[in-house]
């Protein structure tokens, strides 16, 4: 999975496209990595506006991405649900296309410190980290199982 940030929306997506588009160097990587691919699928998406963006990270980065697809009309409940918790290290839909759909990208949060208030739009307190190694990841997702409430949240899902 790769994340790409378009400070600018449209704009800079299609400034960045034709940039692309004019490089030798990537179009010949472009036509090298096509033979190797069975599929390829983009999408265009907005992040949920209580999680910050994703942060690149030092280290093993371990992640988790589950997508899922919600009843209709359901996304707001689901994104207050999974707000309560904070546990996610980015949560977004799709800007076009299906409806429906919700990726949620889980990590492990840690506390920062010596950051400026403010700097890189997060709060210098904690912010979303990663799983250092997935027996990390194992015992994150197994503690929070033993919280009380989160069986319920995760229903709502």
């Amino acid at each position: 999975v790769h994340l790409w940030c378009f400070l600018g929306r449209y704009p800079a997506l299609m400034d960045c496209m034709n940039k692309l588009n004019q490089n030798k160097e990537y179009l010949a990587f472009s036509k090298e990595r096509s033979w190797m691919l069975l599929s390829r699928r983009n999408q265009l998406l907005l992040e949920f506006s209580f999680w910050n963006e994703p942060l690149p990270h030092q280290g093993p980065n371990i992640y988790k991405l589950r997508t899922y697809k919600l009843k209709a009309g359901t996304m707001i409940e689901w994104g207050s649900n999974w707000q309560e918790k904070q546990e996610a290290v980015g949560g977004f839909f799709p800007q076009t296309g299906e409806l429906y759909v919700v990726h949620h990208l889980w990590g492990k949060r840690k506390t920062l410190l010596g950051w400026p208030e403010g700097a890189l739009g997060v709060s210098p307190l904690t912010s979303p980290s990663t799983y250092r190694d997935l027996q990390s990841r194992e015992e994150t997702g197994n503690a929070a199982w033993r919280r009380r409430g989160w069986d319920e949240n995760v229903y709502y899902t």
